[in-house]
C-alpha cells in the first residue's frame, strides 16, 4: 500500500507531505485546489509522462517521493527529479533506475483509474491473467500440467533444432567438429602447463645471465670473503678468552661463516646444473605457439580450450548419431504435443465456461452504475502456436450503447465510463487483484443519485481488501471513507500554495457537508451527513 507520498514544487504545490490509511482514502476540496495533481504526481512516481510545465512557477526543478509497503511491511521507496530541461531522474530504494523500471515495479503497486490515464485493465495482456484467476483452482492445476509438458517439449525441439536443418549443413558441421576435437585431442593439454613453460622459457634465455652471475658471485665468495671471514676469526681466537663479549662476536661470525660456506656451495650447485640447450627452447617455443593458436581459436584460458573441446566432442556425437537420435525426439515431440492439445483445449474450455460467469457478475455491476445498456464480453480468438497461456488469445470487449458493436476497452471515448467500467471490474476481482493500491480520479462524473450510492458502495468493498484512494465531488462517495484529506488553495504575498490536511470526524462531517449544501451548512445537510457517514460506514 502507498503509505506515505512527498510532492515538492508541482504545479501550485510548494510542498505536501500526505500519509495515507488503509481502507478507502478520500480527497476532496474546491475544484483548482491541487487535487489533479497529486494524482498527477502519483503518476509520475509510477512511470507514467508527467510535463516540464507542470514545475512550479520560479523552482529549477519538481521532486516526488512515495513509500509504499510491501505485505512484510518493508519499505519500497521510489523517488523522481524532474528537471526544467525535460531531465528526468529515477530512483528506488536510493538507487538509479529507468523509467521503465520504475514503470514496471509502479504498475505492480498502484492502479489509476481516472478520466485520461492509462489503467492495467486498458492492457489486453491482463485479460487472460484476471480470467484465469477468477476460474480458481481448477484451472490453475490443469495448466500447471500444461506448463510441465510445455517445458519438456521446447527442449526437444530445441534439441531437434540442432540437428542444423539439412544433411548438407550438418555434414558441414560434423566436418568442422571432427577437426576442432582432433586438433585438441593431438595437443594433450594439460592445465598447469603454459605457466611451467613460461618458467622454463624464462630461465633458458637468461641462462647466459645466470650462469655469469652464479660463477662471479662463487668467486667473490671463496676468494675474498670467506678468506676475509677467516682471518677475522683467527685474530678474535686471540682475545675470546678475555672477555665473554668478544666470544659471542666470535660465536656470530663463525655462524655467518659456516652460512656463507653453505650458500657458496648451492650457487655452484645451481651453476652446474645450469646447461642451456637450444633444443629444449625451441621445442618449448613451438609448444607455446601451439597453446596461443589453442586459446585464439576456442578460449582466453587452457581451461576454456579443455570446456570447449567437452562441448564439441557431446555435440559432435550428437550430431554423427543424429538421424536416428531426431528421429526418436520428433516421434516423442509428437506424443507431447497431442497432450499439449489435449490441455490446452481443457484450458479453453474451462476459460469459457468461466468466462461466461465473469460476464455476468460484471454486467450486473454495470447495471447499479447507470451503464444499463452497457454489456462486457471475452472475445477468444485461438494462437496458432502454443504459449504460455495454451492456444488461447483473450481480451475484454464492451458495449457502452444500444446499436453499438463490441469494442476494446482502451476504444472507449468517455473517462467517466472507463472508470465505471473499472469499478464494475474490480468490485469483482478485486480479491484476485495482487495491486493493493487501486486510485480512482473524480469516478463521479456524470452520475448522481443511487448511482452514486453504488459507487460508494462497491468502494468500500474494494476497499476491505486493497487501499483505495478516491478524489470525488459526490457527497456519497466523500461520507464513505475511512479516512479523509482536504485540499485547499491559499494565496500568500502574490502566490498561491495548496496545503492538504487530514479531517478528523467532525470535520469530515462538516466538509461532506459543503460538498452537499455549499458554504451556506445548515443543520439539517449535518444531520444527513451524518446518517450518510453510519450508513456507509
Amino acid at each position: 500500500m502507498l503509505g506515505q507520498l512527498h510532492i515538492k514544487n508541482i504545479g501550485i504545490i510548494e510542498e505536501i507531505t500526505i500519509n495515507f490509511d488503509e481502507g478507502l482514502n478520500i480527497l476532496t476540496g474546491e475544484t483548482g485546489a491541487g487535487k489533479s495533481l497529486i494524482i498527477d504526481s502519483i503518476n509520475a512516481i509510477t512511470g507514467g509522462r508527467i510535463s516540464k510545465e507542470l514545475i512550479k512557477t520560479g523552482a529549477d526543478m519538481a521532486f516526488v517521493e512515495a513509500c509504499f509497503f510491501d505485505d512484510n511491511n518493508e519499505n519500497i521507496i521510489l523517488s523522481r527529479e524532474i528537471y526544467l530541461n525535460g531531465r528526468s531522474i529515477c530512483k528506488i530504494n536510493g538507487k538509479m533506475a529507468t523509467i521503465a523500471q520504475m514503470k514496471e515495479i509502479g504498475e505492480s503497486l498502484i492502479d489509476v483509474h481516472g478520466q485520461h490515464e492509462n489503467q492495467s485493465l486498458l492492457n489486453p495482456k491482463t485479460h487472460i491473467e484476471l480470467l484465469d484467476n477468477f476460474a480458481g483452482e481448477e484451472l490453475e492445476k490443469t495448466k500447471n500440467e500444461y506448463h510441465e509438458i510445455l517445458r519438456e517439449y521446447r527442449e526437444i525441439n530445441a534439441k531437434i533444432e540442432k540437428n542444423y536443418g539439412d544433411e548438407k549443413e550438418r555434414a558441414r558441421r560434423i566436418d568442422l567438429l571432427k577437426y576442432q576435437v582432433d586438433e585438441i585431442e593431438v595437443a594433450s593439454l594439460k592445465t598447469t602447463e603454459e605457466e611451467d613453460l613460461e618458467k622454463k622459457r624464462k630461465l633458458l634465455q637468461n641462462s647466459e645471465k645466470i650462469v655469469t652471475v652464479l660463477n662471479d658471485t662463487q668467486n667473490i665468495m671463496g676468494n675474498n670473503i670467506l678468506e676475509e671471514l677467516n682471518e677475522i676469526i683467527r685474530k678474535l681466537n686471540n682475545i675470546s678468552d678475555i672477555d665473554e663479549k668478544y666470544l659471542e662476536v666470535l660465536n656470530i661470525i663463525n655462524e655467518s661463516y659456516y652460512t656463507l660456506q653453505d650458500a657458496t656451495s648451492t650457487i655452484s650447485k645451481y651453476s652446474n646444473e645450469m646447461e642451456y640447450d637450444e633444443g629444449e627452447q625451441a621445442a618449448i617455443e613451438e609448444r607455446l605457439d601451439t597453446i596461443f593458436s589453442l586459446k585464439r581459436k576456442y578460449g582466453n584460458t587452457i581451461e576454456d580450450v579443455l570446456n570447449y573441446y567437452k562441448e564439441a566432442s557431446e555435440e559432435l556425437l550428437f550430431l554423427s548419431n543424429s538421424e536416428e537420435m531426431i528421429n526418436e525426439l520428433r516421434n516423442e515431440a509428437s506424443k507431447l504435443k497431442q497432450k499439449l492439445d489435449k490441455l490446452a483445449e481443457k484450458i479453453h474450455n474451462i476459460r469459457t465456461e468461466k468466462a461466461q460467469i465473469l460476464e455476468e457478475k460484471i454486467n450486473t455491476q454495470l447495471q447499479d452504475l447507470e451503464m444499463s445498456k452497457a454489456y462486457v464480453k471475452f472475445d477468444f480468438k485461438k494462437n496458432e502456436d502454443f504459449n504460455e497461456n495454451g492456444i488461447d488469445n483473450i481480451q475484454l470487449l464492451i458495449c457502452t450503447n444500444l446499436g453499438e458493436g463490441l469494442k476494446q476497452l482502451n476504444k472507449i471515448a468517455s473517462g467517466g465510463e472507463i472508470s465505471r467500467v473499472m469499478l464494475a471490474i474490480k468490485t469483482i476481482l478485486c480479491e484476485y487483484d495482487n495491486v493493493a493500491t487501486m486510485i480512482f480520479d473524480e469516478i463521479d462524473t456524470g452520475i448522481s443519485g443511487q448511482a452514486g450510492k453504488s459507487v460508494a458502495e462497491k468502494m468500500k468493498i474494494i476497499g476491505k481488501t486493497h487501499q483505495v484512494i478516491c478524489v470525488t465531488h459526490l457527497p456519497v462517495i466523500a461520507a464513505s471513507g475511512d479516512a479523509n484529506f482536504y485540499i485547499q488553495k491559499d494565496t500568500k504575498d502574490d502566490k498561491t500554495y495548496t496545503s492538504v490536511k487530514r479531517l478528523n470526524e467532525e470535520e469530515t462531517i462538516l466538509e461532506v457537508a459543503r460538498i452537499l449544501a455549499g458554504k451556506d451548512i445548515t443543520q439539517m445537510a449535518i444531520e444527513h451527513v451524518k446518517e450518510l457517514r453510519k450508513a456507509m460506514t
